[in-house]
Parts: structure tokens; C-alpha cells; sequence
């Protein structure tokens, strides 16, 4: 029998844009794109996918064949103690992309990771790659690994993995809000509202009537924004447009098609996702301005680009990131946003693990954070 056609790295790349196009949840896109993934860039065993909190740059969720639950420390030293070719630095990299070989200078013994998460599964290549919009906003990232032995990752692949990095991170942002649309836990939810081919509301959950409410609409009468990303999807686009509300609040509306072909939805939400909870740092008595300072810190901003951004001096944002670390019992930026993932975004990975095994849609943003009864 003869061995199956091999596709070209572009029609693989044009398959990978489809399923991110597809409107589907998280899992399902992940699911899909994996075999894409492997004729791509072959590698060893399954994916590891990430998203990210687009603001804070701190995963929210996790999805691997045969790996469930991802270990906390894992995660966490992300934050805390970075290793080479942290997932957090190859996003915030110029290029989005980064091998473990290239990071080490051809040593990658030097890391921890290495001898922790790699060898032990038979690894000794990692490839990291960010899930990047055009407007730059980063939603995931994606491992890959090749056993002892396998060629090296080079260019080739690293250029392969910068495109289907942004083949992906559209329909990554679409799937992870609609998670969160269609079976919200937070107190401010997307809505979600589904249309035919004509432009006729199919159905929508409760949030969405308040936000058409914003933009002067409702489900018979949609606002011209929500149409035009709907038609722009139809059309096989990528649509995502920014909309000032009536009480002047900014919305995000992006919309993608859905199956059966001929629907499309469009899921609606508060612009600037920084989901970073008042109550979090009100618990640590920190002011209003060091709240500023620390959603500056975990955006993981330079001294001098905060003090531009909060319009201080330097010498500012240095005390201010002092009082931080000692209210919150932190030495380092580093361990702060340690403390920020683990308070507040490990509990949403692990739901989110949860959901998956479940067959539950997996939601975006951190966990919300409830006071406490007792």
C-alpha cells in the first residue's frame, strides 16, 4: 500500500488557518491542529498547549494528550526563577520563537528544565512558540519536543513556527472567550450571540442583550459593529474590532463562522483584559497607585516604561516596587508574579484541566477570586 501524500508546509499552514477559523472551542482546535502540527514540525509525543492572560502574560489554561495536570512548580518557576528559553521571555522575544538550544548555546544540559521536564519523558529539543495576533496581543504558546538523536530545530522550523503561531492565535483568542461566554464564572462575562447567514440572531446568552445594550442594539436590531465582524467572518476573515459603548466603556467584539457552515458567532466583552483582582492586592493593603504598579510589574514592564506610562519618575516606581515586595512577603519581581499566578491563576489551570476531561468548554482569565465567608 502506498504511504500517504505528505502535504506542503503551506497547505499545512493554510489547514491550520481553517481550523482556527472553524469557530470551535479550545479543545477541539487543539485536537484538530495537533496532526497539522506533526507533519509541520515533526516532534516527539503530543503538543503542550498554553493560553495566556493577553495582559498579564500568566497561562490560564493547559491542554496535553497523556499529561492532565501539569505540575504547579512547573509553572510557577516560569515566573519566579525563569529558566532557558522560558515560554514567558520567547513571548515577549522580538520573533515569538525560541529553542532550548539556542538559548543555552548548544548546552542544553544548562537547564533546568532539561534534566526536570525533558529528559526524564526521553526529550532533549525543545521548541517554544507564541500564539501572537496581528495587533500583537499574545493568547497562548505551544511546546514541542524532539527525542535524542532527532535533527536539531533550525531556521526552517523556526520560521514554520512563527507562522502557524499567528495562523493560530485568532481562533486561540475566539475559542477561549467562548469558553468563557457560553459558561461564565465571572462577574463581568462576554456574551455570546450566534446568527445564520442572513444575520439573524439563532440564539445568545443572558450578557449578551447588556452588551448590544452598550452599543445601542439589541437582538433585533444589531449594532453595525457586530455585523460587520460577523459579515467580515462570513467572508472567511479574521474579524476583531474595538467599539466605544454608550457609557463610554470599550468593548472587544470578535467574531469567527461555526458549524454548521453558513452561522457565525460573535462573542462581545470588556476591552483591556487585566483581570488582576482588587481583592487580591487590597488584602496586602496596598494603595491605588502601587495597585498601578503592580499590574505595570506583572505586564512585565521595565522601571522606566512604568514611570512613562503612570507619568512618575523612575526613582518613583523604585519605591513603590519596594513597599510591594515587603507587603507582599515577595524579594523579587519575579516572585511576585509567582505569588499572582498561584493565588489567582492556578486555580483557573486546573479547572480548566478539569473542563477538559470533562468535556466542558475551557474558560479565559483567572479564576475569580470570592471573599471569604468565614
Amino acid at each position: 500500500m502506498a504511504a500517504p501524500a505528505v502535504m506542503s508546509t503551506q497547505r499545512v499552514l493554510d489547514r491550520l488557518q481553517d481550523a482556527a477559523r472553524a469557530g470551535s472551542d479550545l479543545v477541539t482546535l487543539w485536537r484538530t491542529v495537533t496532526p497539522l502540527l506533526q507533519q509541520a514540525l515533526p516532534h516527539a509525543g503530543s503538543p503542550c498547549f498554553f493560553t495566556v492572560d493577553p495582559e498579564s502574560l500568566i497561562v490560564t489554561s493547559h491542554f496535553q494528550e497523556g499529561l492532565h495536570a501539569i505540575p504547579a512548580e512547573w509553572l510557577a518557576r516560569e515566573y519566579a526563577r525563569p529558566d532557558h528559553n522560558a515560554m514567558v521571555e520567547v513571548i515577549r522575544s522580538r520573533t515569538g520563537v525560541g529553542t532550548l538550544h539556542d538559548a543555552t548555546g548548544g548546552r542544553p544540559e544548562l537547564a533546568r528544565k532539561f534534566h526536570e521536564e525533558m529528559q526524564p519523558f526521553g526529550c532533549e529539543q525543545e521548541l517554544v512558540f507564541a500564539l501572537r495576533a496581528r495587533d500583537g496581543t499574545t493568547w497562548g504558546a505551544v511546546g514541542l519536543y524532539r527525542e535524542a538523536g532527532q535533527p536539531l530545530f533550525d531556521d526552517r522550523d523556526t520560521a514554520v513556527a512563527a507562522a502557524a503561531g499567528r495562523a493560530l492565535a485568532e481562533g486561540t483568542r475566539f475559542a477561549a472567550r467562548l469558553g468563557q461566554a457560553s459558561e461564565p464564572d465571572l462577574d463581568d462575562p462576554p456574551g455570546l450571540v450566534l446568527l445564520d447567514r442572513w444575520y439573524d440572531v439563532v440564539s445568545a446568552t443572558p450578557a449578551a442583550s447588556r452588551w448590544l445594550d452598550e452599543l445601542d442594539g439589541d437582538l433585533d436590531r444589531l449594532p453595525p459593529v457586530v455585523v460587520a465582524a460577523a459579515g467580515a467572518a462570513l467572508a472567511g476573515g479574521e474579524p476583531s474590532a474595538r467599539a466605544r459603548g454608550a457609557s463610554g466603556r470599550w468593548l472587544d467584539v470578535h467574531a469567527a463562522p461555526t458549524r454548521p457552515a453558513g452561522r457565525v458567532a460573535v462573542v462581545l466583552q470588556a476591552a483591556n483584559p487585566m483581570h488582576l483582582s482588587e481583592l487580591l492586592m487590597a488584602a496586602h493593603g496596598l494603595t491605588r497607585r502601587e495597585r498601578d504598579v503592580v499590574r505595570e510589574l506583572i505586564a512585565g514592564r521595565s522601571t522606566v516604561q512604568i514611570a512613562r506610562r503612570l507619568g512618575i519618575t523612575p526613582g518613583t516606581v523604585q519605591q513603590h516596587t519596594s513597599r510591594i515586595l515587603a507587603r507582599t512577603g515577595t524579594r523579587s519581581r519575579g516572585e511576585l508574579v509567582s505569588l499572582v499566578f498561584r493565588s489567582r491563576y492556578l486555580p483557573r489551570v486546573r479547572d480548566n484541566e478539569r473542563r477538559t476531561q470533562q468535556g466542558l468548554p475551557v474558560r479565559d482569565g483567572p479564576s475569580p477570586l470570592r471573599p471569604s465567608s468565614g
